[in-house]
């Protein structure tokens, strides 16, 4: 029997599914707006770069939230009449105005069902609850485990239910004035949450600052909370500020109000990989715009790792950044000579070496006039598996690159990430037990260059956030905070 202090959730189920994986993913939430789905999908489209397997939007009008969600990109899963019925739903309320909040999803491999789609929507004894979280948690396996022993029941293997089953716990204490700040001061790990109830939308921010969080406020005076400001741009939303880590704000119809779960961390954690590649190079990420820092990253790159070349060539779209700035740096020509095609599907989520080698070919172009007889340096952002990367540069040799010199703007990537980057397992890491010299004869390569760590973290670092408030874990394996033994990619699959 459920718990009287556990939380209901109305979950699609597929019976038996895949365990759920932690990853990047966009998350949105407002509350005021006439038509709160219609700026949450917009939202959401503009976010689609940190999630493209599902979205999911989920609504309030006072009383009762309503949910639609799908697999797919945004256009797909949330079509037209369904925003439509949402936006109706909304403006039930009295006052015509209610609250939304969304998330779109990514991951890269498995886990793509139904079943784990969010916003999770569901019911507990504070009323209807729905939420989108970005991040991973590594208590989650023993918040779980000791909740159930108090009697709470779990429906899904998600980290996230936790944070609704937590929330459910503390809401039973009649003591307890903020169920939810106490909820959230047990969490260890990386959360950038929207939660919706039936009267206001609260966002949250972990107190190391892993995951980007930002506050707005749109024309008609509604405040919105988004994972990059490439949101607010598309919302015509005016920027207020980041949310701080360890922060929690509640938007309502009267507006914003701040309070705190936990003071920041020292040092805090921003992830260093958003600047790397996650984040859209429009956005403003830890105070800085996302395009300069790698145009940084590419500049340093070029004075780490100079070589005699013909052209510089961006992989699209993640190296184009970086090339810009190895270019400029360097003296060498820019050369756009890889033409992507925008109607082929994300290759590394491909669940065979052939079937992404396959995707490669289909998805990059090269333009043979362009590198034939030419030494041409390639730069890209990173190189996970190697496979992807090895296609791409046989496909220049068969161009008839004269030279191929392959220059990465981020160190090697040799550990696992427990804090919501889902990497290939370590022993699929290229860089993991090999040299560079290995990884350069297996991809194909005349020369292979990374950048360097502290390479990375100079070209990051700004007087207003030094560079040991970043986390590096994924080069390093220097992690910001003690990962429980046994904790790995199995154990947080099923936690």
């Amino acid at each position: 029997m459920t718990s009287p202090r556990s939380v209901q959730l109305e979950l699609i189920s597929h019976g038996e599914t895949e365990p759920e994986l932690r990853e990047k993913c966009g998350i949105v939430g407002l509350w005021g707006s006439s038509e709160p789905a219609r700026a949450a999908y917009s939202a959401l489209i503009a976010l689609q770069h940190r999630g493209q397997e599902s979205a999911g939007i989920a609504v309030a009008n006072g009383r009762v939230h309503q949910r639609h969600a799908g697999m797919g990109l945004v256009a797909h899963a949330l079509p037209a009449d369904a925003i439509e019925q949402l936006d109706a739903h909304a403006q039930t309320d009295p006052g015509g105005v209610g609250g939304a909040v969304g998330h779109n999803r990514y991951s890269t491999t498995g886990a793509s069902v139904e079943a784990n789609i969010q916003p999770f929507l569901g019911h507990f004894r504070g009323g209807p609850v729905a939420i989108g979280h970005n991040g991973n948690l590594v208590n989650a396996h023993e918040l779980r485990t000791t909740l159930q022993r108090a009697g709470q029941a779990f429906h899904t293997s998600s980290d996230t239910e936790v944070i609704l089953q937590l929330l459910a716990h503390h809401s039973g204490d009649d003591a307890n004035l903020d169920p939810l700040a106490t909820a959230l001061s047990e969490l260890q790990g990386a959360f950038s949450l929207v939660i919706l109830l039936k009267d206001r939308v609260e966002a949250a921010r972990d107190p190391w600052g892993w995951r980007p969080l930002v506050l707005g406020e749109m024309d008609d005076g509604c405040p919105v909370v988004v994972s990059e400001t490439v949101a607010l741009d598309v919302l015509g939303a005016r920027f207020m500020r980041q949310i701080e880590p360890g922060e929690l704000v509640t938007l309502t119809a009267e507006g914003v109000t701040s309070r705190r779960f936990a003071p920041p961390a020292t040092p805090l954690a921003h992830c260093i990989f958003e600047h790397v590649y996650f984040a859209s190079p429009a956005s403003r990420l830890f105070g800085q715009t996302v395009q300069t820092v790698r145009e940084r990253l590419g500049e340093r790159l070029a004075t780490e790792a100079a070589v005699n070349a013909d052209v510089v060539i961006p992989m699209p779209d993640s190296g184009r950044s970086a090339a810009t700035g190895f270019a400029r740096a360097s003296g060498i020509p820019y050369c756009e000579a890889i033409i992507p095609n925008r109607y082929v599907g994300r290759t590394f989520i491909k669940p065979t070496n052939e079937e992404r080698t396959a995707a490669v070919r289909l998805k990059l172009n090269i333009i043979g006039d362009l590198v034939k007889g030419k030494r041409c340096i390639v730069v890209d952002d990173s190189v996970v598996r190697g496979t992807t990367t090895r296609a791409k540069m046989d496909q220049l040799r068969a161009a008839g690159a004269r030279e191929i010199h392959l220059r990465i703007s981020s160190p090697p990537i040799r550990h696992p990430c427990f804090f919501g980057i889902d990497f290939a397992d370590t022993s699929q890491l290229i860089a993991t037990g090999r040299t560079n010299d290995q990884i350069r004869d297996h991809l194909g390569v005349d020369s292979l260059h990374y950048l360097s760590l502290n390479g990375l973290c100079k070209a990051v670092a700004c007087p207003d956030l030094p560079s040991e408030n970043y986390c590096t874990a994924c080069f390093s394996g220097d992690y910001p905070i003690d990962v429980p033994n046994g904790v790995g990619k199995e154990s947080l699959a099923r936690c």
